[in-house]
């Protein structure tokens, strides 16, 4: 008995020494160690998932049958079936709506005044067209005159904005909302997005990642050194105090948000046709015709059996059925949300509006040249470094417009932001992937898709030359501006064109009110002028996820 208890004793004490040893060792490899070199790397953060941005639904990407349709009545063919993968990404709930639009051009005509020479153009260049609302043989002044402010249809889907702007508001929305993140995470003066935002003081989420201190103009009274990305100086053996480490937020924060953008049509047609909800393991139990299941407009439910699924146009004169009937519960636009989401959580992703999307049109869709998120329109610019050698800033005496082809003048970048220019030999030397800036034309089927191109052959400034080997032969319509400062127009009035299809022309999806079912399927496509707007065609935005494909981890394949 009494060896026994000699033999706990011991077992007690092992077991105590094994535990102090566990501790020390773990406190030996500190959280901070590097797996790389095992030195202690300061502000090393866990692994942060992706927060999704206000009123963004997630989207999980995967493989999909681009461009499949039942019928092409207008004979396009510019829908040929092609595989294509998606990665995950964000998409807008609904689309834009008019009170959303409001906000922008509110905080437009704040912080840019237009009574302001160096500004006049800004808010006008931003504000939609509401004069889209007329038609020659009808009378529809009563949109003209409300459909943008009257509260009865704010939460209806914006129109009158052509591409250029809906792209605009996309980068308007990413500054406020990564703005309203640092404020939230003590990088910025709480309060200063309202307070103290000026021309001059303006926030650029771009321009405070790369030189926070140029951000809102330079004002250190706003841009704080971060409370939670802070370290407090500290003296160090020699009694002489250490600079604070990590005062600004940085893009490895986790804090700041990816941009805004419009969706690519690739991610559009996928998000719209929402797949998934019919999926059996690794296979799509067939192609919806559209957004929801099924192969008609109205529900087979029974609560709301024989109702439309979709706001668009019955038939000739028939918008919304008879009175005290109404088929689809409008006669133009709808507010959001009144009929079903897909299986993704998205509403309105048939009828109501069309939506402008990323792509400049063209008929084909190369998937030989490239079959994962695919895109046509890319234009890659850098920042713009200034003489001094440092990165140069929009300012409101060198801030450029740009006068498009129906007269509009919208600022090119705003006061606050990154000058950009287009990358040179720099970037593109001995790269496989890609070779030049503007990489819209490629492969697009003109001559210099073929292998027997001599690409030394004509001179890129030569504009004639170039014209000569150009696939599409669209008008070219001019703007300038004449000694006096009045805006003349040159309309291309020569009989030789043959087509509308330029670099200039965008993709739009989906039906709208104005639009028959035919035009409800997802993988139906039309281009429209990038620079024009409608009563029809709205948008709403999308964000790239960063991080892990799924959101919740893998799961059950059926």
């Amino acid at each position: 008995m009494k060896v026994n208890k000699i033999m706990v004793l011991r077992l007690v004490l092992s077991l105590m020494l094994m535990l102090v040893f566990s501790s020390c060792s773990k406190k030996s490899s500190s959280k901070n160690s590097s797996r790389a070199t095992g030195w202690n790397v300061e502000g090393k953060k866990a692994s942060k998932p992706q927060e999704a941005g206000p009123g963004l639904v997630f989207i999980e990407g995967g493989t999909f049958t681009m461009g499949k349709v039942q019928d092409d009545v207008m004979h396009d063919w510019n829908n040929t079936p092609t595989q294509q993968h998606v990665q995950s990404f964000y998409m807008d709930e609904t689309e834009v709506t008019n009170a959303m639009y409001l906000e922008y051009l509110d905080w437009v005509k704040k912080v840019f005044p237009p009574t302001e020479e160096n500004y006049k153009h800004i808010y006008e260049g931003a504000s939609p067209d509401t004069l889209v609302w007329r038609n020659r043989l009808g009378y529809n002044e009563t949109m003209t005159n409300n459909y943008l402010r009257h509260p009865s249809y704010a939460e209806y889907p914006v129109v009158g904005v052509n591409w250029i702007q809906a792209v605009e508001f996309s980068k308007w929305r990413t500054e406020r909302v990564n703005e309203a993140l640092l404020e939230k995470n003590g990088y910025l003066k709480k309060g200063a997005k309202t307070n103290d935002v000026t021309a001059e003081q303006n926030f650029s989420t771009e321009t405070y990642l790369n030189t926070p201190t140029s951000a809102y103009g330079g004002n250190s009274e706003i841009v704080l050194a971060g409370k939670k990305g802070a370290r407090k100086p500290r003296p160090t053996k020699g009694g002489t105090v250490a600079e604070p480490k990590n005062i600004y937020a940085q893009r490895s924060s986790g804090i700041v948000l990816p941009e805004y953008r419009l969706p690519t049509e690739a991610e559009w047609e996928y998000a719209a046709a929402a797949d998934v909800g019919q999926r059996e393991y690794n296979i799509y139990k067939g192609q919806k015709k559209y957004p929801w299941s099924g192969s008609y407009t109205r529900s087979g439910k029974r609560q709301v059996k024989g109702d439309q699924l979709a706001n668009f146009k019955q038939g000739n004169g028939d918008y919304g059925g008879i009175a005290g009937w109404s088929d689809d519960g409008a006669d133009i636009t709808d507010a959001v949300k009144k009929h079903g989401a897909n299986d993704f959580g998205l509403y309105d992703m048939a009828g109501n509006v069309a939506e402008w999307v990323m792509d400049v049109y063209r008929p084909i869709i190369d998937n030989e040249a490239n079959d994962f998120n695919y895109f046509r329109g890319n234009q890659y610019s850098k920042n713009k470094i200034g003489s001094d050698g440092k990165i140069e800033l929009v300012t409101k005496d060198n801030i450029k417009y740009d006068t498009l082809s129906n007269g509009k003048i919208i600022a090119r970048a705003l006061p606050g932001q990154i000058a950009q220019v287009p990358v040179d030999e720099n970037e593109t030397y001995l790269r496989q992937n890609f070779d030049k800036s503007d990489n819209t034309n490629y492969r697009d089927g003109d001559k210099q898709s073929t292998k027997y191109f001599n690409f030394g052959e004509v001179d890129p400034s030569d504009k004639k030359a170039r014209s000569e080997r150009t696939m599409y032969n669209s008008p070219e319509h001019n703007v300038t501006t004449d000694s006096l400062g009045k805006m003349v127009r040159k309309y291309d009035r020569s009989a030789k064109r043959t087509t509308l299809i330029n670099d200039n022309v965008r993709v739009y999806k989906g039906g709208s009110w104005r639009d028959r079912a035919y035009w409800l399927d997802p993988a139906q496509r039309r281009y429209f002028p990038q620079d024009m707007a409608t009563d029809y065609i709205g948008f709403r935005c999308a964000m790239s996820k960063v991080g892990s494909k799924s959101v919740k981890g893998k799961r059950a394949r059926n």
